[in-house]
């Protein structure tokens, strides 16, 4: 068994009694389908290392959790416990030692896991949500409409100073307070100025 982690120890000593049987096992597996494995803590809890990170585990107040790093690349990944319980690592809910695969199964992805790091296999990276502009508040839109000055501007304004105006103007609680933020950011717009012009002004 490869060198253990005092930090590893004291996060599995300080775990829930329920807990410790389950972690204990897992750590056990990784070492020993993983003689150079290398234990450390990130994110407060037990991670493993092997050519990159590998996987982890986690204790909570009423179950564990095992996630393998590159979990998703893994051949049976749609087999796996977790599959339909996201956010709760590839082993999905652990309560008790028996909630846990076999062995051999478990053995058998950390080895997996092992040789898509040995190939430096990336996970795939998570698709950026596509940003959609926030729709503008109805009477702020006529507004703009009929200034046409303000309006050119507003067009030439980032989406960032266009978002600004346009959260101000739609958090309004009041017909009233929605018409005078509206008159406000016209005369501010036509300037040329952001929503914030006053704070940047001060920032420099």
């Amino acid at each position: 068994m490869s060198p253990v982690d005092k930090r590893v120890d004291q996060y599995i000593a300080k775990a829930k009694p329920f807990a410790q049987p389950i972690l204990t096992h897992l750590r056990g597996l990784v070492h020993h389908a993983c003689p150079d494995v290398r234990e450390t803590i990130k994110w407060g809890f037990p991670n493993f290392e092997f050519n990159g990170l590998l996987c982890n585990m986690a204790a909570f107040s009423q179950h564990c959790a095992f996630n393998f790093w590159k979990g998703s690349l893994l051949k049976d990944a749609d087999a796996m416990p977790g599959k339909n319980e996201p956010g709760m690592g590839n082993l999905g809910k652990i309560r008790q030692l028996g909630d846990l695969p076999s062995d051999p199964k478990i053995i058998r992805w950390i080895k997996e896991a092992m040789e898509l790091n040995q190939k430096k296999i990336k996970a795939p990276s998570k698709p950026k949500p596509s940003a959609q502009p926030m729709p503008i508040p109805k009477s702020f839109e006529e507004a703009l409409k009929k200034n046409s000055v303000a309006s050119g501007q507003f067009d030439r304004f980032s989406p960032s100073h266009k978002k600004e105006y346009i959260q101000w103007i739609a958090e309004a609680k009041t017909e009233e307070t929605r018409n005078k933020r509206i008159l406000t950011a016209l005369e501010w717009i036509r300037e040329g100025k952001g929503r914030n012009w006053k704070y940047e002004k001060k920032a420099k």
